[in-house]
């Protein structure tokens, strides 16, 4: 089977990053603001035939033979409070993969909004019980536990049970989908920029294309449409990223994290420099 999967985070408003999921430089350069991330979707609708579909529709043969696919990782409060509405708007449906250990604390979505959004047609799936950062590195049993408490606190909370997951880092291995396999998940998400999916143990792992803060519409919407140059262009880096992850180890996360930093103070002071 073949889809196009979009991976998206947190949309706020512009400067607001910290109002919703991850905090962070390295978490902030994956959340849009509203006016892009609806600019997005627009551009996006004028360049796909059919609208996105969800994997229950892949599983209940609803399937168009192009298939994009969205999908939101980590939980945040804006999955409600803006990204849903949005999605209303061109009356499309998507997968929020929540990490359940996060749930009701500042930033993330409770409880009553994870119902509110599974009410509203979209696809409520684990994102991991505790995000870790490294979790093709986890143990059998730790990963064991991170999807079985995940599915768990998510399935009382839907009253149904969750099938959905995504890997948190882009921290990919077939030991993390034989473990998701083991706890019920019949799809996951990772982040290889890829259209063609494998099963892992009855688990089918798909891969997604990342879009990050900058990005233009006109990107997401080639790379939606089957565009070749903007997927080969993210294949390439994504594993450079994952070259320098094998070799970095914990090193090379701190050193992400630096230089992010880094980067965010120096966009700071420029931007108060413009406003002076």
């Amino acid at each position: 089977m073949r889809a196009t999967t979009l991976l998206f985070h947190d949309v706020v408003p512009a400067g607001l990053w910290a109002s919703s999921g991850m905090q962070g430089p390295d978490a902030d350069i994956y959340k849009l603001n509203c006016v892009e991330f609806r600019q997005h979707l627009r551009a996006i609708s004028q360049q796909v035939p059919n609208p996105p579909i969800t994997v229950p529709g892949l599983l209940d043969g609803l399937s168009a033979g192009h298939d994009v696919l969205l999908t939101f990782d980590d939980g945040g409060v804006s999955g409600l409070n803006y990204i849903a509405d949005m999605l209303d708007e061109f009356a499309w449906k998507a997968h929020f993969l929540v990490t359940a250990g996060r749930i009701s604390t500042p930033g993330f979505l409770s409880p009553n909004q994870i119902r509110e959004l599974h009410r509203r047609g979209h696809i409520i799936g684990s994102h991991s019980y505790s995000h870790p950062e490294r979790m093709s590195f986890c143990t059998r049993a730790e990963l064991d536990e991170e999807w079985r408490r995940s599915t768990s606190v998510l399935s009382e909370i839907i009253g149904e049970r969750i099938r959905v997951a995504s890997v948190p880092c882009g921290y990919y291995s077939p030991h993390v989908a034989s473990s998701a396999a083991r706890s019920g998940i019949r799809w996951l998400f990772n982040s290889e920029p890829v259209v063609h999916s494998h099963s892992v143990d009855g688990c089918m792992v798909l891969g997604r294309f990342t879009i990050k803060r900058g990005d233009s519409p006109e990107r997401s919407a080639a790379i939606s449409a089957g565009a070749k140059r903007p997927r080969i262009q993210q294949y390439l880096f994504w594993n450079f990223k994952k070259t320098l992850k094998v070799l970095g180890g914990t090193a090379w996360l701190r050193l992400r994290i630096f230089l992010l930093a880094r980067l965010a103070r120096i966009s700071s002071k420029l931007e108060s420099g413009a406003k002076t």
